[in-house]
């Protein structure tokens, strides 16, 4: 392992690079009451390494609502809490994570290294996020809840959208996915991907190391751990 020199490395964003608020957690209940007429159980619902698609389902169908009506209503969702974010979300409702511009910027001076995104959010919400601290530029491509409901089919979209963006194939062996939950090592393990978790989010060391991850870091400046690459 020692030898590992990733060539694409793929961030989540929650709990990796950003942390978002309480304010956060708040406009999606009040868009899922706009849409659905009810919030679900959502200030007791672990939002963790999910989809935003595979929220909104969880907390609609603890609520009743019917699988037709859930699905039918999803864009509108999207739309609307995608529009309270662009109109609403500055930089004081996030928390940018320790060393994460230190580490990308360093990543992106690599010639021989290429970085997207492999996050649960939609888009739209995840542009809007890094965009409260510029880090935007890092990410050209990525795989978004639009793209999958189900965390674990997205590797293979950032695969494609990395052969599409950088013009060449990327074998899941060159491949690094970074995240803070078990389900993205799970979804890394899935596709024979390795995985570093760090220990920023909202899961503790010891069951990110019992998840079966790569590596484990306390946050994202221990990176260099993997291949000197990541230091400063």
């Amino acid at each position: 392992m020692n030898s590992f020199r990733p060539r694409l490395i793929l961030f989540d964003i929650d709990g990796t690079l950003l942390k978002g608020g309480r304010r956060l957690r708040r406009w999606f209940g009040e868009s899922l009451q706009s849409v659905y007429g009810q919030a679900g159980n959502i200030d007791n619902h672990s939002f963790s390494g999910k989809t935003d698609p595979q929220i909104v389902t969880e907390l609609m169908q603890g609520a009743g609502v019917p699988e037709e009506r859930i699905f039918s209503l999803l864009p509108d969702l999207k739309e609307v809490y995608l529009g309270r974010m662009r109109e609403q979300l500055t930089a004081d409702d996030m928390k940018l994570l320790p060393d994460v511009v230190a580490v990308l910027t360093k990543l992106e001076e690599a010639s021989d290294v290429t970085l997207g995104l492999l996050t649960g959010n939609w888009e739209g919400g995840a542009r809007s996020k890094l965009a409260c601290f510029d880090l935007n530029r890092f990410f050209p491509f990525g795989a978004f809840g639009d793209d999958r409901a189900d965390r674990s089919d997205l590797p293979p979209v950032a695969l494609e959208r990395a052969l599409q963006d950088r013009g060449r194939p990327f074998e899941p062996r060159e491949t690094l996915i970074v995240g803070d939950s078990p389900r993205d090592v799970a979804c890394a393990r899935a596709h024979g991907i390795r995985a570093a978790a760090v220990a920023t989010g909202y899961t503790s060391r010891e069951h990110l190391e019992a998840s079966g991850a790569d590596w484990v870091l306390a946050e994202l400046g221990e990176a260099e751990r993997i291949h000197p690459v990541f230091g400063s």
